[in-house]
């Protein structure tokens, strides 16, 4: 049988596409990133990644949770070490000390070349936070802080003015008392993430929480949370917590499972949670936000930075770096971290996205994403209030944790419980200080 004509050119062209196919595939670089983002924040980190690997066909991000943040900084540690590092780690900002000791990074700055990113349009006190004599280490991504939530329909409901929340202490737990009294709740509010709650007091409050300028002078050799500040807000929020207005609700974000079943009527959490708590409570109660309460008679610090940041793993090609820069090149785009914000409340990390978010007027309509912003640019940037970096943070902070929760259920007093505790973190950190002599 004859072949029909043209069989062999089209033989011959499937042939040449298939030998090419390899070469395609060859080019293509991967990069690993991984991330400790679940839940509803999960589908925001895959439209960042969805939207930049349909831009750069040559590039593919593959994104990977690796569990929760202490998680995610001691697999990648362990990672750099065995030799399979990932290009990419998601790690909060209590990593930041161990993250620069480490020995596995490439700090971001070091990627660009002058002028090639405008490191001076990320926030002031992000870029503060994530730098080392003025040069940026990791890429800013998630950065949030905590604010205070509240319930308007249950505020109306015991009496109270749903458009004037508390701003000192003293007016929370008069408030948190009329909530309980007038039966509207079995306590009056709740905290996530107490012991960074705790940190968030000392800058709020112009504190120090470790020597060395919470080691931004020198590494810390030495907390100071058990100081007379530490101790008044043990005393304040364990007295709080007798009295049934201040209830605990575990740690990270368990208790604003508490606050949407409307159980307490006010909740101290991280930023990060706006977008989630505001689609939880549509249709069911009205949520405000405001400021932190604060102590009278203490000079004006700032809220400080929690979250996480991207860092760059040793450990890679040129070429891999290359394509990594690409990708926190978009990251890092008005647009991109405008509506990372959107979907999760997170910072917007630059002015340029805040200026693109005010344009379109989203903060009009949606004014409880920027309570947290506000809060952070009015505060008054001094040593004590750009964060904290401490050897072995995550330890230290589940010290605090432990100590917070025996004062809060009475089994330990205030004073003592963070005199112990400080005497294990400096423990901790004379151990980490030996380690990196």
């Amino acid at each position: 049988m004859k072949a029909r004509k043209g069989t062999g050119a089209l033989v011959l062209v499937l042939a040449l596409a298939l030998l090419l196919m390899p070469a395609v595939g060859q080019a293509v670089t991967k990069i690993t990133f991984w991330h400790a983002m679940s839940g509803k924040r999960l589908p925001a980190v895959e439209r960042i990644v969805n939207g930049f690997n349909q831009a750069h066909p040559d590039i593919q991000v593959e994104a990977q949770f690796m569990g929760k943040y202490k998680e995610v900084l001691a697999k990648t540690i362990a990672a750099v070490k065995s030799g399979n590092p990932p290009h990419l780690a998601q790690v909060y900002e209590v990593g930041l000390q161990t993250m620069l000791d480490s020995g596995v990074i490439v700090p971001v700055h070091t990627l660009f070349k002058e002028g090639e990113v405008d490191f001076g349009d990320v926030v002031g006190p992000i870029r503060d936070y994530y730098s080392v004599n003025g040069k940026l280490y990791s890429m800013p991504f998630n950065s949030s802080t905590a604010i205070l939530y509240y319930n308007k329909d249950l505020f109306r409901k015991a009496g109270l003015d749903p458009n004037r929340p508390p701003t000192t202490f003293k007016e929370l737990e008069e408030m948190g008392k009329k909530l309980v009294e007038s039966g509207v709740v079995p306590n009056a509010f709740s905290t996530g993430w107490p012991a960074w709650i705790f940190e968030q007091a000392h800058a709020y409050h112009n504190q120090f929480y470790a020597n060395n300028e919470n080691g931004r002078k020198g590494r810390a050799t030495q907390v100071l949370f058990n100081g007379p500040f530490g101790v008044k807000y043990l005393e304040t929020m364990s007295r709080m917590a007798k009295e049934k207005v201040y209830i605990y609700g575990g740690r990270e974000y368990s208790a604003n499972k508490a606050f949407l079943s409307q159980q307490i009527a006010m909740l101290i959490q991280s930023t990060s949670s706006v977008g989630s708590i505001e689609a939880a409570a549509k249709g069911k109660f009205e949520v405000g936000t405001t400021f932190l309460p604060r102590f009278q008679d203490y000079s004006r610090g700032n809220s400080v930075i929690g979250g996480a940041t991207l860092w760059v793993l040793k450990g890679h090609s040129d070429k891999e770096y290359a394509a990594v820069k690409e990708f926190l090149k978009w990251v890092i785009r008005p647009e991109v971290t405008a509506q990372w914000h959107k979907d999760t409340g997170y910072f917007p990390a630059t002015n340029s996205a805040l200026k693109l978010l005010m344009d379109e007027g989203w903060f009009a309509k949606h004014p409880n994403h920027l309570t947290a912003f506000l809060q952070v640019l009015s505060g008054v940037k001094t040593p004590m209030s750009q964060g904290v970096r401490l050897g072995n943070f995550v330890e230290i902070r589940n010290i605090v944790q432990t100590a917070l929760e025996n004062s809060f259920a009475g089994k330990a007093d205030p004073k003592k419980a963070l005199d112990e505790a400080a005497q294990e973190a400096n423990r901790v950190l004379k151990e980490y200080s030996e380690l990196y002599q």
